[in-house]
């Protein structure tokens, strides 16, 4: 009985590792697809279009809030349209300009209205929005420029491909140099920090060696990043009990995949039922509502009987945010009560790291859970962040 205690609080752990929660309701996209395209020989960061932004992914304490999109470079090196918000603190920028938080984002979905940058008050996903609108929102008021990043294909044209490492941080990096286009005020200092799905985007972002130096990032906080996708499908296939909360997960996970690699088509693998709910994914459901509409869906009616999963797995493995080189000082926190990215499993991410990179800080909070480990951290990451600007060397774990 042990043994299938164990398999079922992996699965209720992993099912949610890169998860940011979305919820319900129907909103209509706010961000119409950009006027201009990238074009494959445009420079990354290029700043395509600027508008006023007043929905909900607005920052209160900013001065100016912008919505923007840019080049950047996708899966497979090919060159994108991104979406994203700029937000700008008041008063004076300080000496160098303002410093600059660029926010890597958890899971909403895959779809084009779980896009952060479309989100409003009774959006898809903002159940979850709200949470980092807020933490953002902190961030401002203490004299950062805020960018965020929707990722390659939330808001843009094309796939999402959730979870791939090189294409968020890309996106992350990218984002930052086309909001020094809209305000010459804000630096060229920058940190990147992110949540769940965002903590991973924010691990292989502090990998990442930019030839250019027009911008320069000097830190990096993750916070409870998401690991371990790859168990999802062998749990749900295997019907162990719990396995049933790893559904949402599993639909977006498999969208994400054939956004980078389209040879892995989830309909070739999933029965017509849960065909159904993969493609409601890519068009109009974000997690919550793959989650509603999984409650109906039998785990023995998930896959197809025989479908090879190994190609879909194997990628997954190949996007865990282990053996990465990381190049700047870097903090990760996480939620000792947090039951969908368990501390045990950052634990070995934060081993791992230290292996090759040895300025890693590991900061637990006492009754933080997933979402509530954002909020937790707050202080501790603003304090880390500071030390960096002021040339303090932050305390390593390592």
């Amino acid at each position: 009985m042990r043994s299938v205690r164990v398999r079922a609080a992996v699965v209720v752990a992993t099912a949610a590792a890169a998860a940011g929660t979305a919820v319900p309701a129907q909103a209509a996209p706010a961000q119409a697809a950009p006027a201009h395209s990238a074009a494959h020989g445009e420079q990354r960061g290029k700043l395509l279009s600027s508008r006023p932004l007043h929905n909900a992914a607005a920052l209160p304490s900013a001065a100016v809030n912008r919505t923007v999109t840019y080049t950047s470079e996708g899966v497979g090196g090919k060159r994108i349209t991104v979406s994203g918000t700029v937000s700008v603190p008041k008063g004076k920028a300080p000496r160098g300009g303002w410093p600059v938080l660029s926010w890597a984002h958890g899971t909403t979905g895959t779809a084009d209205i779980c896009a952060p940058s479309a989100d409003t008050a009774d959006g898809p996903a903002h159940d979850y929005l709200s949470i980092t609108e807020q933490y953002l929102d902190k961030w401002v008021a203490q004299g950062f420029a805020v960018v965020q990043t929707d990722y390659e294909g939330l808001g843009t044209p094309g796939g999402h491909p959730y979870m791939n490492g090189v294409s968020e941080a890309n996106t992350v990096l990218d984002i930052v140099r086309a909001a020094r286009r809209t305000d010459r005020r804000i630096g060229r200092d920058w940190f990147v920090a992110g949540h769940s799905q965002g903590g991973q985007a924010a691990l292989y972002t502090a990998a990442v060696r930019s030839k250019r130096g027009d911008v320069r990032l000097r830190g990096a906080v993750s916070i409870a990043p998401g690991s371990q996708m790859s168990q999802i499908a062998a749990y749900v296939q295997a019907q162990y009990p719990g396995a049933e909360a790893a559904l949402p997960f599993l639909f977006v996970l498999l969208n994400g995949a054939q956004a980078a690699r389209p040879s892995i088509v989830p309909e070739a693998l999933l029965t017509e039922q849960a065909g159904a709910l993969v493609k409601a994914g890519r068009t109009s459901a974000c997690l919550a509502q793959l989650r509603q509409l999984g409650k109906t869906l039998p785990l023995s009616q998930v896959f197809r009987p025989g479908a090879d999963l190994t190609p879909f797995v194997d990628y997954l493995r190949s996007q865990e945010a282990t053996g990465l080189n990381l190049t700047v000082p870097t903090l990760v926190a996480q939620g000792a009560a947090d039951k969908e990215v368990s501390p045990a499993a950052t634990q070995a991410i934060v081993a791992d790291l230290c292996k090759r990179y040895g300025s890693i800080a590991y900061r637990s909070f006492d009754g933080a859970d997933h979402r509530g480990s954002i909020h937790a951290s707050f202080e501790e990451s603003l304090r880390f962040v500071r030390d960096l600007r002021a040339g303090r060397t932050p305390g390593s774990t390592c």
